[in-house]
């Protein structure tokens, strides 16, 4: 992967409903290692490949088929940023775990351009989740992760992978791209979990 993008500059304020460290903008930054995968819809695909190597797979046709959720979520970048009220449209991922019988504890999502990250299964379920496709109802922007991106707004946005590809279900845990250098296993903006040993 290539260097980081260098950031943006943006009004810097703080409040009460913001975690500890971040401040609150209006825009939506992009930050992103790599250049931005451009990928059709007609051509992607979403699998959860199980411990036991079983693979659930679905194209573009039937994940939008799927139950759709519309969310507000408020959103916490680790480069202390912070958007609140963002409005999503996706497919929750206790729908698409629902059929998959797994016991494992851990998932590492993998992206289109080689990203990955890891969270506790746990994480990814009871509502707290979701493979989005829509911002503010529009198709999500490539810059942003379109075709498709996994949301996970509790916890930092690192976690919220572009251009998601794919779940590998484990029993262990697998640091992932930001992980292996640093970054925090977990990374909850709430306890500023921002890097190892935070």
């Amino acid at each position: 992967m290539g260097i980081v993008s260098p950031g943006f500059t943006g009004r810097r304020r703080s409040g009460p409903e913001l975690p500890p460290g971040q401040y609150l903008t209006e825009d939506f930054p992009v930050l992103s290692a790599g250049p931005t995968p451009q990928i059709r819809p007609e051509h992607w695909e979403f699998t959860v490949t199980t411990e036991t190597g079983e693979v659930h797979r679905w194209d573009w046709q039937a994940f939008t088929g799927l139950p759709q959720e519309q969310t507000v979520q408020d959103l916490h970048c680790v480069t202390r940023w912070s958007k609140l009220g963002t409005s999503w449209q996706g497919v929750s991922l206790d729908v698409l775990l629902e059929d998959v019988e797994s016991a494992a504890d851990y998932a590492l999502v993998q992206c289109y351009g080689g990203y990955t990250t890891n969270l506790p299964v746990e994480d990814l379920l009871d509502g707290q989740a979701w493979i989005a496709h829509k911002f503010d109802g529009e198709d999500l922007a490539p810059e942003h992760g379109g075709p498709a991106r996994l949301l996970v707004p509790h916890l930092y946005l690192w976690k919220s992978a572009k251009w998601v590809r794919g779940i590998v279900l484990s029993d262990t845990d697998e640091p992932g791209f930001w992980e292996t250098v640093g970054y925090h296993e977990y990374g909850d903006p709430w306890r500023e979990q921002r890097y190892a040993g935070d």
